[in-house]
């Protein structure tokens, strides 16, 4: 395309600015590198209908972005690369006005001390030549400098961590709305910076996929092509094996051991390639390209408006978007005014809560000492209340430091929903609400994979293929939710569907032929969902490659109980499922009630009672089906004796004598027998250990204030026994 003498003035009138602002630029200093970024801005505007020339200008301004927002003054290679590319323009322009070819433009190559490798450009015009090169060489291992810059990597491994998230959580909108301007430019920053942190710390075939994808997106971002949801499937392949690079770092940085595995990109890179060229160009722009402020608006955490639009096979549709929405630009704009945040190493935040652990019990003994020495009523017994308070702040404090928001794996468990929903031929309308909610770092971590086995089983098992729900007088795309919320003292994760159900005829009738339930018991609906969390229990007809071995919801029940907490099933033939998973807030400090059973001292959570009373003469009775019970006011609840279930001797034979407890975990409720309730103390909680595991009832172990041990005792286990 040869351009109008009017459009060859403008480009020579901005190379002459953009020359004036680097005569005085020197590596290693920031003069001239706002104001050349500015001017290579409108170069590229200039030039972006002559290919031979937008794509050096395009490299260059990437080139001198990325050092402006990784705070960086010019480097010798970007600088000498800046200055080629105004002589190159400069001939170029000669070139066109006398109707000659545009000679091929070349960056400056090689640099010195810290600065980045340059990365060459290569005209738009040249493309056939590049994509024809060899890229065998890229298919390599990745090769790391632990010692030279292991900081360095440290940083670039949380930070692209960070993008990749970013990254599957804008591909997931753009599967519904391709159009969507926010999405498509978070996704485009997220791979453009990785590339080029990759390509500054020589990770070759990381620097080369992420180049390949940026490419892509760039196209997309300028209309010259519409995303699809082959494409973007593509794309969620590259982010996957970048993912693993990434993860190679990491294992590299921990075991101070360099990766030997190969990384294959090649096949990737010429499968994008393939795909991107049977797009054809649409008649215009679906939006304009962001502008510098707009991308540094949302470079942290963008704030996607999801369109409405068409959707092709899964759906992400999140509740409440408009106040989610509004949420998150509230957070964000108060973590602006507050100030920058710090990263801080796992390590360190677990040595912390040790040590406030350990301070929690000090401050319980030393006000247990003064409660029974000569210092009551005195000043000491006030400065001993005083830290109380002092020790509480500073829990509570330690405690917030631990907590995360429940969203990336909220986020994992959408990308698991559309590819295996894409696996099956199922079509869903995935839907989250409540990814804010905050739980403990290890909880988030450890519920990761229970909720994989949850949501596997949703899509194989719960919900039918399009021609049967037609069948059954449902739409044909399904719906599975998967949400999370604080109740009282816990947090509520809930995972439903509007399936086929869970038949409890035919789960009941499964048991029975493996022996798991007698011919002649009748057992609650309750307790017949229940047994498929048994080990090896399923009820599939054939095993598939998702489920169907009977070896995922036992792993679930498994873990969720490893974190003290539980889980309850619901469902109803034909309407669908829910499964419901309870979690504590924290495993590390709880408040719990004291209690003695004879010269025993337990602690009870106390989020789990609900009052205590001393049971009147006449209140407690035997009933044939249910054992001893309680009348309370009218209430009928069973009655558990905490020594009779511990073996051990109390003191409080008749029920008067003793305290009831009133107890719930999930719709049951029951009153649990002690001697006495002593106090209420926040405890450390302690693992008893493989030698004293899996005693009946009982969690954990406690330091009490006066330095004796105390169990912690499981109310979901003692109402199974109830």
């Amino acid at each position: 395309m040869s351009l109008s003498q009017e459009v060859l003035a403008l480009i020579e009138e901005n190379v002459n600015r953009l020359a004036t602002e680097c005569v005085l630029a020197l590596p290693g200093r920031d003069e001239g590198l706002i104001p050349s970024f500015s001017i290579l801005g409108d170069l590229r505007q200039a030039v972006a209908e002559e290919p031979c020339l937008a794509g050096p200008v395009e490299e260059m301004s990437r080139r001198v972005e990325l050092c402006l927002d990784e705070g960086r003054p010019f480097d010798e290679t970007t600088l000498a690369s800046l200055l080629r590319l105004i002589e190159w323009l400069n001939s170029s322009i000669e070139a066109m006005r006398s109707e000659r070819p545009v000679p091929p433009f070349r960056a400056a190559a090689g640099a010195t001390g810290g600065a980045r490798k340059a990365v060459a450009a290569a005209p738009a015009c040249a493309a056939a030549e590049e994509e024809a090169a060899p890229e065998a060489s890229l298919d390599c291992v990745l090769e790391l400098d632990l010692d030279g810059s292991r900081e360095l990597l440290n940083e670039f491994h949380q930070e692209a961590a960070d993008h990749l998230l970013q990254i599957e959580a804008a591909l997931l909108v753009l599967e519904r709305a391709p159009d969507n301007p926010d999405a498509l430019s978070s996704v485009f920053r997220s791979f453009h910076t990785i590339k080029g942190n990759a390509g500054f710390l020589n990770l070759a075939p990381m620097r080369a996929l992420a180049h390949e994808v940026e490419s892509l997106l760039d196209r997309a971002r300028t209309g010259e092509i519409r995303l699809n949801s082959n494409l973007i499937t593509e794309i969620l392949k590259c982010r996957d094996v970048i993912d693993v690079m990434v993860r190679q770092v990491a294992a590299a940085l921990e075991r101070g051991e360099l990766p030997t595995q190969v990384v294959v990109v090649t096949g990737l890179i010429r499968s994008v390639r393939a795909h991107a060229a049977g797009l054809v160009r649409v008649s215009a722009p679906p939006f304009a390209a962001p502008r510098r402020a707009d991308a540094e608006a949302g470079s942290q955490a963008p704030g996607f408006a999801p369109q409405a639009g068409p959707s092709a096979g899964v759906t992400l549709a999140p509740f409440h978007e408009e106040a989610a929405e509004a949420k998150s630009k509230g957070e964000k704009s108060g973590r602006t005014a507050s100030g920058a945040s710090v990263r801080v190493g796992i390590e360190k935040l677990d040595f912390l809560m040790d040590v406030v652990g350990e301070l929690v019990i000090v401050q319980s003994q030393m006000a247990e000492s003064v409660r029974s020495s000569v210092f009551a009523e005195s000043p000491i017994e006030r400065r001993v209340a005083q830290l109380g308070h002092i020790t509480k702040e500073l829990r509570n404090t330690a405690l917030s430091l631990r907590m995360i928001a429940i969203k990336p794996t909220f986020q994992k468990m959408e990308r698991l929903a559309r590819d295996l929903a894409s696996q099956l031929g199922k079509q869903i309308d995935f839907n989250t609400f409540g990814e804010e909610t905050e739980l403990d770092r290890t909880v988030v971590e450890d519920v990761a994979d229970p909720l994989v086995h949850m949501v596997r089983n949703a899509l194989d098992h719960g919900l039918e293929g399009p021609e049967e729900r037609r069948a059954a007088g449902k739409p044909a795309k399904g719906c599975l939710s998967l949400g999370a919320y604080h109740q009282g003292g816990q947090v509520v994760i809930d995972l439903r569907d509007d399936g086929r159900g869970i038949d409890p005829v035919k789960v009941l009738a499964k048991a029975r032929s493996r022996g798991l339930v007698g011919a002649d018991e009748e057992p609650a609906r309750e307790k017949i969902l229940e047994l498929i969390l048994l080990p090896g229990f399923s009820t599939a007809e054939q095993v598939t490659s998702v489920s169907g071995r009977g070896v995922g919801m036992d792993v679930v029940k498994r873990n969720i109980e490893r974190l003290r907490g539980r889980i309850e099933i619901s469902s109803e033939v034909g309407s669908g499922s829910v499964f419901r998973i309870k979690l504590p807030l924290t495993t590390a400090i709880i408040d719990g009630l004291v209690l003695k059973v004879g010269a025993d001292s337990f602690i009870l959570p106390s989020v789990s009672v609900q009052t205590a009373i001393r049971p009147p003469l006449g209140c407690v009775s035997r009933m044939p089906d249910m054992g001893e019970v309680v009348d309370l006011r009218g209430r009928i609840l069973p009655l558990i004796r905490l020594g009779q279930k511990l073996g051990i001797h109390a003191n409080a034979t008749e029920p008067n004598d003793g305290i009831a407890l009133i107890i719930e975990s999930g719709t049951r409720t029951c009153a649990l027998l002690v001697d006495e309730m002593v106090a209420k103390q926040e405890v450390v909680i302690k693992n008893l250990g493989t030698y004293l595991d899996g005693i009946p009832f009982v969690t954990g172990g406690a330091i009490l204030g006066d330095g004796n041990i105390a169990l912690i005792l499981d109310p979901a286990a003692l109402l199974e026994a109830a």
